[in-house]
């Protein structure tokens, strides 16, 4: 059965599965989920603690096996961790969880935690089998548009909030632009908040002398910041993944399919396609799908063609070369490149003049 994290309370309360599932790549919510699953099997006497940490594909299953199906010594129930970092068992691994979950009794709790699953694990035999016999809870991160809402929660839940209407959204938006990506030092600031600050309403200026910039951003989240048009955050998070190291080549090749994904759909459309299957036909899913639909029909061929061909001239820039229009420093190429496409998916002009 699977199940939301927000719905793990609730579920607890009710009684126990046998095995739980803990997969994401969250660590702060998978941490979480994780603890109160522990206290809750604590609170249900389950009192005596295995760990298990498979640490390859030579693992060896027999003791994890062994371990359910033994009578605990101390306690009248057991509880069994199986952590598996890898996210993968291996087949022997497959076997042997599979075989666990039909033959683990009623006496033992299970929690098995793995890092993100893709979709051919998912569909795996083991996990299928961990699934059909207990939980499954899969943690995400949580999204730029819902981390104000999150940490209004988290300010409640010790005792704090932010004043009513437009202040309260600001500090919101503040605190959230700082601790992007990085839900453990969110967490920590929070922490420092209830420290430094009684029980209460907090005002904007606490918040920005406490709060550090902490974000972390992952350069396959810039698209959604640039195809929305939202200009702060887009050149935030290239401060920040320039800040961090990463590679302007990785940064540009997700510009440049931007840029390729918007001419093929102009392009089909103009053939006369329909919406839906020059969308398709561009190959163009998932978060992308909903700004660029918004975009497309609005974009003549020519600003697309243009798209396309800075993502030309920049993919050169960002790999040594040099253009006499254009910066000489590949970080602000790439700032150059993420404004054109920003100021295409807003339809606002003159962003671009604002980097050379």
């Amino acid at each position: 059965m699977q199940l939301r994290a927000e719905g793990l309370a609730a579920h607890l309360s009710k009684g126990l599965a046998r095995i739980y599932t803990v997969h994401g790549d969250e660590p702060l919510l998978a941490q979480e989920a994780a603890d109160q699953i522990r206290a809750a099997a604590r609170a249900q006497g389950f009192g005596e603690r295995q760990i298990f940490t498979v640490s390859g594909a030579y693992f060896d299953w027999a003791p994890v096996l062994a371990a359910a199906q033994a009578m605990s010594l101390f306690a009248e129930r057991q509880f069994i961790e199986i952590r598996i970092p890898g996210g993968k068992p291996g087949k022997d691994g497959s076997e042997a969880l599979q075989r666990y979950a039909e033959a683990a009794p009623d006496d033992v709790l299970t929690l098995v935690t793995l890092p993100r699953l893709d979709k051919t694990q998912l569909n795996s035999a083991w996990f299928t089998a961990l699934d059909g016999h207990g939980v499954s809870l899969r943690v995400e991160p949580v999204e730029r548009r819902l981390l104000p809402a999150w940490l209004a929660q988290r300010l409640k839940a010790q005792g704090q909030s932010v004043p009513e209407g437009e202040d309260g959204q600001r500090a919101l938006s503040f605190f959230a632009d700082r601790v992007e990506g990085n839900l453990l030092a969110a967490h920590q600031e929070l922490q420092k908040l209830a420290l430094l600050h009684p029980k209460g309403e907090l005002t904007l200026a606490q918040i920005e002398a406490a709060v550090l910039d902490v974000a972390r951003f992952d350069v396959f989240k810039l698209s959604e910041a640039v195809l929305s048009g939202n200009v702060p955050r887009l050149l935030r998070m290239l401060d920040g993944l320039e800040a961090e190291g990463e590679a302007a080549v990785l940064v540009h090749w997700n510009l440049a399919e931007d840029a390729r994904a918007l001419a093929r759909v102009r392009a089909a459309l103009d053939a006369g396609r329909p919406l839906p299957m020059a969308m398709r036909e561009a190959r163009v899913w998932g978060a992308k799908e909903r700004l660029i639909e918004r975009i497309a029909p609005r974009l003549d061929s020519a600003k697309a063609g243009a798209l396309v061909q800075a993502a030309q001239v920049c993919d050169g820039l960002v790999k040594g070369l040099r253009h006499p229009d254009w910066p000489g420093d590949p970080w602000a190429a790439l700032r150059r490149l993420a404004l054109m496409l920003a100021e295409t998916a807003s339809g606002k002009t003159g962003a671009v003049l604002t980097v050379r």
